[in-house]
């Protein structure tokens, strides 16, 4: 991964001389690493930076004669500038709807929570849902930075502040390997990725604390997911598709469709589309409703004009997959792409010169 030392650097050193992250967020931040750390028994500390975290909850086994589940639940937390003014916003890759009972529990009922209060009042209500014996560990968030963590904070010098002023334009373009807490969850993951996963959620938090807020957090955790799934995915890596959000939206995309059936007459179309007009892909309006994945997405061709296809006139797609009765909430939008694309092909669309 790289990292750009400049006027607009992310590292350490120059976020905290701009003001960004106090030394004692950073402590506070440590101490809880100390504490989950990466072998730990209930819950563990995989990743941090100052403005995000990200932990692993070790699940009990599924019992016997049920479905296997996953062996961890993974959380992510947010950590806006203004902390701790402002509380920080926890996400869980998981559609359960008790998980995303007991976040909203958080966001609503502890809006000034330090990381530790909100860390331990998560602990404890996750092994309540599970039916754990509360972990001792817990009990240590509830108190203040130990003062060996706090004695190791030092005020920032005089001429550190003055610095902090300074134009930095003059710093070093580096590159610099990413640490082993950090590669977990950006592993397969290209930083143009990462950049767009990190300015996702930095505007869904935005956009929580001026009150804005579109959509539902079980909607908003799920949408992550899935972007952060189909960035890993061996079709998007090779060119099958594309994504982009709509006015870096997280619920409206532009999908691409870029490759189809090469002995289809769709596929053909597109290669004389590509001479004509300098278009080789089908671009696909997908919108996302707040409570998906529980309700199927919108779907429409925006260009070109197919007919045939199951496209109806306005470019609407006419699939059972898109509608109430036969929609899945396990369906993945990468699913969803493809058997479009394969619908596509088998309903014989043609594009409209």
């Amino acid at each position: 991964m790289s990292i750009v030392r400049g006027r607009f650097a992310s590292t350490l050193i120059s976020e905290d001389r701009r003001g960004r992250m106090s030394l004692g967020h950073k402590a506070e931040l440590e101490f809880l690493a100390s504490i989950f750390h990466k072998d730990h028994e209930r819950l563990r500390i995989v990743s941090w930076q100052l403005d995000e975290l990200q932990c692993q909850f070790l699940l009990p086994p599924a019992p016997a004669g049920t479905p296997p589940s996953p062996p961890q639940l993974t959380l992510h937390c947010i950590i806006p500038e203004s902390y701790p003014s402002s509380s920080a916003i926890w996400f869980v890759d998981s559609d359960n709807p008790d998980l995303t009972s007991i976040l909203e529990r958080l966001l609503d009922s502890k809006p000034q929570s330090s990381l530790r209060q909100q860390l331990g009042w998560l602990i404890r209500e996750l092994c309540s849902l599970y039916k754990l014996p509360e972990h001792l560990d817990a009990e240590l968030l509830d108190r203040p930075v130990p003062i060996t963590q706090e004695a190791s904070i030092k005020e920032v010098s005089s001429e550190e502040e003055d610095a902090a002023e300074e134009d930095l334009d003059h710093y070093e373009l580096i590159e610099e390997e990413p640490s082993d807490e950090r590669k977990s969850d950006d592993e397969g993951l290209e930083e143009e990725h990462l950049a767009i996963l990190r300015n996702i959620k930095k505007n869904l938090w935005q956009a929580h604390s001026r009150g804005t807020t579109f959509g539902s957090l079980r909607a908003s955790n799920r949408l992550i997911k899935e972007l952060r799934e189909i960035y890993r995915s061996q079709f998007y890596k090779s060119g099958a598709y594309s994504v982009e959000l709509i006015n870096d939206s997280l619920y409206a995309w532009h999908i691409k469709l870029r490759k189809v059936d090469p002995d289809s007459p769709l596929y053909h179309d597109l290669q004389l589309l590509k001479e004509k007009e300098g278009i080789d892909y089908i671009l696909l309006n997908f919108s996302f409703k707040e409570n998906f994945p529980f309700a199927p997405p919108s779907v429409c061709v925006e260009l070109p004009v197919l007919t045939g296809g199951h496209v109806l006139l306005g470019g609407a797609l006419c699939m059972e997959l898109l509608t109430e009765q036969g929609w899945s909430s396990a369906y993945s939008v990468e699913s969803i792409i493809m058997q479009i694309s394969a619908t596509l092909v088998k309903g014989k669309a043609r594009v409209y010169f």
